[in-house]
């Protein structure tokens, strides 16, 4: 993992900076702030994956500046660890690519499995009671990871604090210029005024078609709460070139994962390697053992969608004969996904980027993490639902 220069791409709408600077400074203890950083990681993860990446470690950092202000000592790795742990659950949220997929009308998969709506997948009440444990499980878990105190590794605030100064002398003289273009350019009011487009055209769908998610309603909804968080169109459009900067490794790789998907496809290796799940399965199962094919195929492929098109088929085709909720099989195969995540260093590029650390420094607690989930939801799918 190269040493990028993480602290020139801010996080930098500032109501977010706001909440997360005054959450960073709640944790009077070190059971508090390791618990604090996963926890809030894990319910951003359930609202987006991007979300949990950056927020995630803006926290873990505003949390480790400020209890080091207050002579609290924490080990800057577990932190980042803790604020990565997110990703473990954020296929059973509002950003599910498997569980949004089944849900739209006209997908790859509907002949084989009608469209699913997201009430029985994302939002069905063992999925949504699971995530929250597991949310609690591994906050908690994380506290009881932190090394003793010779050991410990704490953030380097000097350099931080260096790197927020100059941010924010550029950004006030980028609005200190008055010409007619430049105020239209850093206006709120243009933000607003578009961003309410938006709202109504999702009120009008909601409204026409009650509580019914699909891809593109939940990329119009972020696209809208951008517009509403950001200063103005300039900012938004500065946020949106920053972004490449962390996510510009995840850019390069991602055509060799497509290749990989693509290698997997043709030669149908992904569906020789869910069909030797399927063939060992019973009605029982079935879905413990598509959450491990899931797994096993998310370190090949680290992409939700992609995956679940290469393995849906096979594992759909097992559960109509074995007379198995599609729905269940849905939510197994993104399980699995997720939970390799603490063992694939694909998503982690962006936290490291942001937090200047090296995959190997936290690597150990995720990997603890990893185990721990396996019980979360190999034994739910086995035994629970």
């Amino acid at each position: 993992m190269p040493d990028i220069d993480w602290g020139s791409r801010p996080f930098s709408y500032r109501p977010g900076k706001k909440l997360l600077t005054k959450c960073g400074s709640l944790p009077n203890t070190p059971f508090q702030a390791y618990f604090l950083v996963a926890f809030i990681s894990g319910l951003c993860s359930l609202l987006a994956w991007s979300l949990c990446l950056v927020a995630g470690a803006i926290l873990a950092k505003e949390v480790a500046i400020q209890c080091q202000s207050r002579n609290l000592r924490l080990h800057y790795p577990l932190l980042i660890a803790a604020a990565y742990s997110g990703m473990v659950v954020w296929h059973m949220g509002y950003s599910g690519s498997a569980t949004l997929s089944v849900a739209t009308p006209d997908h790859p998969l509907q002949e084989m499995s009608g469209i699913i709506p997201v009430t029985e997948t994302m939002f069905s009440t063992a999925n949504i009671v699971l995530a929250l444990a597991t949310i609690v499980i591994v906050a908690l878990a994380c506290t009881l990871l932190r090394p003793a105190d010779e050991d410990i590794i704490e953030v380097n605030t000097d350099r931080l604090r260096e790197m927020k100064s100059r941010l924010e002398d550029e950004e006030r003289s980028e609005q200190s210029s008055k010409t007619f273009a430049s105020l239209l350019d850093n206006s709120r009011l243009v933000n607003i005024a578009i961003a309410l487009l938006f709202v109504a055209y999702l009120i009008n769908w909601f409204v026409t078609t009650g509580f019914s998610l699909n891809l593109n309603i939940v990329i119009w909804t972020f696209v809208c709460l951008g517009l509403l968080l950001a200063n103005s169109p300039a900012h938004y459009l500065k946020l949106l070139i920053e972004a490449s900067g962390p996510v510009g490794l995840i850019l390069l790789q991602y055509p060799f994962y497509a290749g990989i998907l693509g290698i997997m496809k043709g030669t149908g290796l992904a569906s020789v390697i869910s069909a030797v799940f399927t063939e060992i399965s019973s009605t029982q199962s079935l879905p413990f053992f598509a959450f491990l094919s899931g797994g096993l195929i998310n370190i090949f492929v680290p992409s939700g969608g992609g995956q679940w098109v290469i393995q849906g088929p096979v594992f759909l085709e097992a559960a109509s004969k074995l007379n198995v909720d599609p729905a269940l099989i849905v939510l197994a195969v993104a399980y699995g996904d997720q939970w390799t995540n603490m063992i694939q260093p694909f998503w982690t590029i962006p936290v490291l980027a942001i937090a200047g650390l090296h995959l190997r420094q936290i690597m150990g607690y995720t990997f603890i993490i990893f185990l721990l989930t396996f019980f979360l939801f190999g034994g739910s799918l086995l035994f629970l639902f």
